[in-house]
């Protein structure tokens, strides 16, 4: 009898460990940053939020654990802007190898399958980055060419992370993390333009319902996906009344942004030619603006008469706030109300706002802001072609 209670006792400690969730954990060393704070972040659906810290020690050693999640779930390793990203999604240990000054792009990880996803996909991501801005910053290219170049090398890179990553495993974490990939401040895959990008959101999201039927994530891609198909549908929807007879139609070699000004006018760039043009792409609500501003209506009270006008998209959340803003400028003002989703800022590659370009009065693209060391200079060129 004492035998058989001792037997059972052993069962259910062993069923009590069954059901408990158990933990992941995350260690290893980052070198080169002695006495720096490692942070080691979950990247919620609201955004970054730290779990555990660690000072650094000359041998960079660390270790952090948590509960196993319910469904893969997001961190992050940090110290300062240098930053590892990787999932969790079972009990796990992932073990990290790397220096600090480069620890975004040269790290070893071992121990998880999707996090040796994830770091394929920082360092493609990384180098479409770099060779954006190579071309971005091309003196040789003109903007036309510029903007061509660009959307190639995104629409190739789109669809090798689609076929390769995405639809490959659709149920991974690291199929998820690439959704949210980013060139700038623009989401690569923008659902609320591309037909095909929400075919890809509601690929992960339909694996996520059944893999995960419960998981926030999920649900999240799943509301993404919807709103998505709604806002393409209507896209489709404004095109229509706007399309003319194409014998009508002259080519320009700028991508144009029609939008509702301040006064409630529909207006667009294209409507501008034989002006030179400041393409000015503005947050008023941030620090630089009152700046900004000031520059601005400068060079508008200087060269206007002679054929310079402004035409400034803002991208600011609250309208009301932006009209109060803009109201007493003497320029085109306009605002997009996607905000930092706008696919103005993809197509035109702003990497950070402020950002502005200038075109001639042909209506075409002459040079973006890092291209110019004197915009009074350049402004003074292009009125007296």
């Amino acid at each position: 009898m004492k035998r058989l209670n001792i037997g059972i006792l052993s069962l259910l400690a062993l069923m009590l460990v069954g059901c408990g969730k158990g933990k992941f954990h995350v260690e290893g060393n980052i070198t080169d940053a002695k006495d720096s704070v490692l942070y080691f972040e979950n990247m919620s659906l609201d955004g970054p939020v730290v779990v555990d810290s660690v000072k650094l020690s000359a041998d960079g050693a660390f270790s952090f654990s948590g509960e196993r999640p319910e469904a893969p779930d997001f961190y992050r390793l940090r110290i300062s802007d240098g930053i590892i990203n990787i999932s969790v999604d079972s009990i796990e240990t992932i073990r990290i190898k790397a220096s600090y000054p480069t620890m975004s792009t040269r790290y070893e990880v071992e121990g998880s399958e999707n996090c040796d996803k994830i770091k394929e996909l920082s360092l493609l991501q990384q180098q479409l980055l770099a060779q954006a801005l190579s071309i971005s910053e091309n003196p040789s290219l003109g903007m036309e060419q510029s903007g061509d170049s660009i959307r190639k090398i995104v629409e190739a890179y789109k669809e090798n992370v689609r076929m390769n990553y995405i639809f490959k495993e659709p149920q991974k974490a690291y199929a998820y993390f690439a959704l949210f990939q980013s060139l700038g401040d623009m989401l690569i895959f923008n659902p609320r333009e591309s037909e095909m990008d929400v075919k890809t959101f509601a690929a992960v999201a339909t694996s996520w319902d059944s893999f995960y039927p419960n998981a926030l994530r999920g649900k999240n891609l799943h509301n993404i996906a919807i709103e998505g198909m709604r806002q393409v549908r209507i896209l489709k929807a404004q095109e229509k009344p706007y399309q003319i007879d194409a014998s009508k139609v002259s080519e320009v070699s700028l991508i144009d942004i029609p939008l509702i000004d301040n006064k409630g006018k529909r207006r667009s760039l294209t409507e501008l030619k034989g002006k030179v043009v400041l393409l000015d792409f503005h947050v008023f609500a941030s620090d630089y603006s009152t700046e900004r501003i000031m520059m601005l209506r400068d060079l508008y009270n200087k060269y206007h008469a002679q054929g310079l006008q402004i035409y400034q998209v803002s991208f600011d959340s609250n309208e009301h706030f932006w009209k109060t803003q803009t109201a007493a400028l003497p320029w085109i003002c306009v605002r997009d109300n996607k905000g930092l989703q706008s696919e103005y800022l993809l197509r035109y590659f702003v990497q950070q706002l402020p950002s502005y370009f200038l075109i001639d009065r042909t209506n075409s693209l002459y040079k973006r802001g890092e291209q110019i060391d004197d915009v009074e200079a350049e402004i003074k060129t292009l009125l007296n072609k």
